[in-house]
């Protein structure tokens, strides 16, 4: 019986134990502890300010007198971790942090990476966009009818698959769909193979393809659809001055056929007009409906087609800007769920600013899609275009006066509702904001 009582015991004390650390990890203090940085970041001339009530003081000590801490530039400072912590530098570079309890128990060691100042101007313009890529892409296969009766496709005998990149053809690199045309008729009349370069991924190979004769229209065929260039409509998401570069779209350019990325071996951005929309509706997303301006000037190239959009070089700021000045950015880690901007245009040229919200941020510490849920909350652009449509992906979301990210989709079956990237991925595609030196270690 006395042992009985003894196993209770232990068991009732083993629940209490179980309950109290429970209430202590949910407590305010505890995960503001746990959430304390290891890394914090801020553009120079920056005021960052932590707040992470936890009823404690502690003593900081920092490696640089660059420096201020709640305003300070002594080299250790007493602060209340229960107050909000105010940290500014005006040089760009590492400082490390020490904190200690109490002035004397080690708690945290936090680095301090400070780096120049970034301002971007934000878009909203639609543009047009032409592609050319980098090499012949190969859309679809089709039955060649030789004079013998049978039906073969050359390509698919080569291994050819969709999505390959063509890069060169007998040792010359080609991207015009036009020569190739006259390359198989001169192996196909010589009854020589064609010696074929080919991009699959990130692999290099090499294949030989014998043209087959078609008795019906009388030419040389490879069996292959094939393409060499793309265009359409997207949304500009800023223009950095100082760089002067560009990032637009938010997301990948595809081929239409294979939905593999297209790689860019050339392209232009140009002024584009929006003639009317196609509006959303549960299940089937609108649409832009926009057109290249004739003999419109163009605006910029296209070097990088990435996961986050094309960026390129930009002499100047295009025309019909919402607003011509530099505003800062705001670091992926910045971002919060609440009411936020959106810069985009629904009608000719004019860019106008429509109110949504941040519904959901995603806590990324390296470069990935889907960073952030939005919703179209502005009564105007739900009436004009039922919420997110094609066409407006690039287009700027700003909060509290920072650039923050693109819409890059929408949901289909909520056209109201759709994801946007981090402004600081396409930055540092864009080549404006370098990447933190553990992710490129990591990806190395």
């Amino acid at each position: 019986m006395k042992s009985l009582n003894a196993y209770q015991r232990k068991r009732w004390l083993g629940l209490l134990l179980v309950i109290i650390v429970c209430m202590l990890g949910l407590s305010s203090p505890i995960q503001h502890f746990a959430a304390f940085p290891n890394e914090v970041r801020l553009f120079s001339g920056q005021l960052k300010q932590l707040d992470y009530g936890m009823p404690v003081h502690a003593q900081v000590t920092s490696d640089s007198q660059s420096l201020q801490i709640n305003g300070s530039y002594n080299r250790s400072t007493s602060i209340n971790l229960n107050k909000p912590v105010t940290i500014q530098s005006s040089h760009s570079g590492e400082t490390t942090l020490k904190l200690k309890l109490f002035g004397k128990i080690p708690f945290k060691t936090v680095k301090v990476n400070v780096v120049p100042d970034l301002r971007v101007i934000p878009g909203g313009q639609t543009i047009g966009v032409k592609v050319k890529s980098a090499g012949i892409m190969v859309v679809g296969h089709h039955q060649v009818v030789s004079e013998k009766g049978t039906k073969v496709s050359p390509g698919e005998t080569a291994k050819l698959q969709l999505g390959d990149l063509i890069v060169r053809i007998n040792g010359t690199y080609v991207n015009e769909v036009y020569k190739v045309a006259k390359l198989a008729e001169e192996a196909g009349s010589a009854n020589r193979p064609l010696h074929l370069t080919v991009k699959r991924g990130t692999r290099m190979f090499e294949t030989k393809l014998l043209p087959v004769f078609d008795s019906e229209d009388r030419a040389w065929r490879l069996g292959l659809y094939i393409r060499d260039s793309a265009a359409g409509v997207g949304t500009l998401t800023f223009y950095a001055p100082d760089q002067g570069v560009y990032g637009a779209l938010g997301h990948v350019i595809t081929d239409m056929d294979t939905q593999t990325p297209i790689e860019v071996g050339e392209g232009q951005i140009l002024q584009s007009n929006v003639t009317s929309i196609n509006k959303s509706q549960n299940g089937e997303p609108g649409e832009k409906r926009a057109h290249f301006i004739k003999e419109s000037k163009v605006l910029g190239n296209i070097e990088r087609n990435t996961s986050f959009g094309i960026f390129g070089k930009m002499k100047e700021l295009p025309a019909h800007s919402y607003n011509q000045q530099s505003i800062p950015v705001a670091f992926a880690e910045e971002v919060k769920e609440g009411p936020a901007q959106l810069l985009t245009v629904v009608n000719g040229q004019k860019v106008e600013r429509f109110n949504v919200e941040v519904v959901h941020v995603t806590r990324q510490q390296s470069p990935a899609t889907k960073g952030m849920v939005i919703k179209i909350t502005d009564r105007r652009l739900l009436e004009q275009t039922g919420g997110i449509v094609q066409g407006m992906s690039g287009s700027p979301i700003i909060q509290d006066g920072k650039l923050i990210g693109a819409v890059t989709h929408v949901f289909v079956n909520d056209p109201t509702s759709g994801y946007g990237c981090f402004i600081e991925w396409m930055l540092q595609d864009a080549g404006v904001l370098l990447k933190p030196a553990s992710l490129n270690l990591k990806a190395a």
